[in-house]
């Protein structure tokens, strides 16, 4: 059910940005003759008015043919006064930017109706995040496809933990240091679910991690991280929240669009740079930048759904990033055009767009290998939730 939530939403998220192009471009009488979800051969399409709408074979976008926008399009006489390419400067960016601005539209609702229904998450002092004895998420398996301790021990999501052999679990902390030392031993958790005491056993698995003092990652004289083997088993914790009401929600729902802004930025920034570290990686075995930068298709985003929360939280940040992408100045991007409109109201002269084709062709042919890369990775080096 995840799943059809995430690919739903991305499906609705291209024709929101599709239908905020058109919906501007009818607004100023642009003369729209196809909207399509899509892209290859038609599959299958109907005709109302002046538009043909319909679906495409290649479901990884889609597009609305505006007449006039094609520079190198032939337009008849009688309707060049309907092309986008006569219109004012304000129409033209009115137009090019409604579907980036779409993106972060649906995200700002997202981020309020998530602050609405699921509440804030609280910070302590540092900036981090505080968590509670009940258990957010369950992980399933390893790194070697065998079941996690937490797994066997039939914990479940909304268990609250209140005793480790015996010992009483005040907070999150108290429950993971009790577990640090006792890789490989048998543990009893006594857990409280539905208002039920609940008791639990299972065998916890060494794992290597780094050590942490004070929130921060111990590295050693050579600058590499410091690491432990410390017993694993398999949980997340719930967080606290706060419900901040309706007028504290708008307002946490913009500052939740800032930050997934200066994330969306910084990632795509470290992507570009990236791009041949996360190249090599994909077709070799070193496989550490991934942990940090990679491109996630689809099927990466389906694979990693799990509750409606996140789901929705999920998608408020991809439309953000989409958002971002769109809003580069390059051409054959959304903020391309705006350039491009912006140079002809500055300087106004018609650019010779022949001139753009070469960086439209690299922009074309980097966001094609982006996605095949995410596909490619997200099936043979698939993300874990």
């Amino acid at each position: 059910m995840g799943a059809l939530t995430i690919l739903a939403g991305l499906a609705l998220m291209i024709v929101i940005h599709e239908g905020a192009h058109f919906a501007a471009a009818k607004a100023f009488n642009m003369k729209a003759t196809e909207a399509f979800f899509g892209f290859g051969p038609r599959l299958w399409s109907t005709t109302r008015g002046e538009t043909e709408y319909g679906i495409k074979a290649i479901p990884f976008g889609g597009y609305v043919r505006i007449i006039g926008m094609n520079p190198f399009e032939e337009v008849p006489v009688e309707e060049e006064g309907r092309t986008y390419r006569v219109a004012p400067f304000w129409q033209k960016a009115v137009v090019v930017l409604a579907g980036i601005f779409s993106h972060f539209v649906v995200a700002f609702i997202i981020f309020f109706v998530l602050s609405l229904a699921f509440g804030v998450v609280v910070l302590d002092d540092d900036g981090r995040v505080v968590p509670t004895t009940q258990v957010g998420a369950v992980s399933e398996t390893l790194e070697d496809g065998s079941p996690t301790p937490a797994l066997t021990s039939g914990i479940q999501d909304g268990d609250i933990i209140v005793a480790f052999n015996g010992n009483e679990v005040a907070t999150w902390d108290d429950f993971v240091d009790s577990a640090k030392p006792r890789a490989g031993e048998t543990v009893a958790l006594t857990v409280i679910r539905d208002g039920t005491a609940v008791e639990l056993t299972t065998t916890l698995v060494a794992e290597e991690r780094p050590v942490i003092e004070d929130g921060q990652v111990v590295d050693d004289e050579n600058g590499e991280p410091v690491t432990e083997m410390v017993g694993f088993f398999g949980v997340s914790p719930e967080v606290e929240r706060e419900h901040p009401g309706l007028f504290g929600s708008f307002a946490a729902a913009g500052r939740d669009l800032v930050l997934a802004l200066g994330q969306s930025v910084r990632g795509l920034w470290e992507l570009v740079v990236n791009f041949g570290s996360v190249l090599t990686a994909a077709f070799g075995s070193n496989d550490e930048i991934l942990d940090t930068v990679r491109p996630i298709s689809p099927i990466g985003l389906a694979q990693i759904a799990g509750a409606l929360e996140s789901n929705l939280l999920l998608l408020a940040l991809v439309n953000v990033f989409v958002g971002v992408v769109n809003f580069v100045p390059l051409y054959p991007l959304d903020g391309g055009h705006f350039v491009v409109a912006l140079y002809e109201k500055i300087s106004g002269r018609v650019p010779d767009v022949r001139k753009l084709l070469p960086v439209a062709a690299a922009v074309f042919i980097f966001l094609v290998t982006l996605g095949l890369l995410g596909i490619y990775l997200d099936i043979f080096k698939p993300l874990q939730r």
